[in-house]
């Protein structure tokens, strides 16, 4: 495993963004963990966070692209501060865009944020965690709107690895769906093998009891990829 990863795993665990215990989800499954990557609030956090998605988004996409569009809300931070990272990181400037949920009128008129996107823009959508996909289905023909240009892929922080609306991981429907490729920085199986019986922080945050409860929940929503 990446050094990068390895590091990922223990700042979402520091920041608090991945906890372990009895969780009850949108969907109303029962889980064992639970990400939440609005707990992302300080300069240190936001600026670590963006470094960690640009080198997974280098690492997968190279840096062949124009644009980060971060879908509203979560999105949007965190694509700004990948860009900024990928700067830093990399020496390239990409533009950043996302969506309003709401139309503007006057000013900044429009549907989008940030910078225009126009033909021939090459995209790297970033978001949070998907599970259902819906995101995607409101953010791919609001790109698609804007002109003749190529998405090449989503990435996302963490690949929960269980089923989206059907029987493949969400992350596997979308790109069945749309054609483009869906990655993570981290998947569970990857954070399951790295936290297991591993003190961070001066705590075991999978000890047995959760790893049993983790193998039980993907017994019933669990895909391979």
């Amino acid at each position: 495993m990446e050094q990068y990863k390895k590091e990922f795993i223990e700042f979402m665990v520091d920041c608090g963004v991945l906890k372990f215990g009895d969780f009850t989800l949108k969907s109303g499954r029962k889980s064992p963990f639970f990400m939440n990557a609005g707990l992302y609030v300080t300069g240190r956090q936001l600026k670590k966070l963006g470094e960690y998605y640009a080198k997974a988004i280098h690492e997968h996409y190279g840096d062949d692209f124009d644009v980060l569009f971060g879908p509203a809300y979560k999105g949007i931070p965190i694509g700004v501060a990948t860009t900024i990272a990928f700067y830093e990181l990399y020496g390239k400037e990409i533009r950043y865009c996302s969506n309003r949920k709401e139309a503007k009128d006057h000013g900044d008129a429009g549907i989008l944020l940030g910078s225009p996107i126009k033909d021939g823009d090459r995209i790297v959508i970033i978001e949070d965690v998907t599970t259902s996909g819906k995101s995607i289905e409101e953010t791919f023909p609001i790109i698609r709107a804007q002109g003749d240009v190529k998405i090449l892929g989503l990435m996302v922080s963490l690949n929960r690895m269980e089923r989206g609306k059907g029987d493949k991981s969400a992350l596997s429907e979308i790109k069945e769906t749309y054609g483009f490729d869906a990655n993570a920085i981290v998947t569970m199986e990857e954070v399951i093998e790295y936290l297991y019986n591993k003190p961070v922080g001066g705590k075991v945050v999978i000890d047995d009891t959760i790893k049993a409860a983790i193998d039980k929940y993907y017994e019933e929503y669990g895909v391979k990829s």
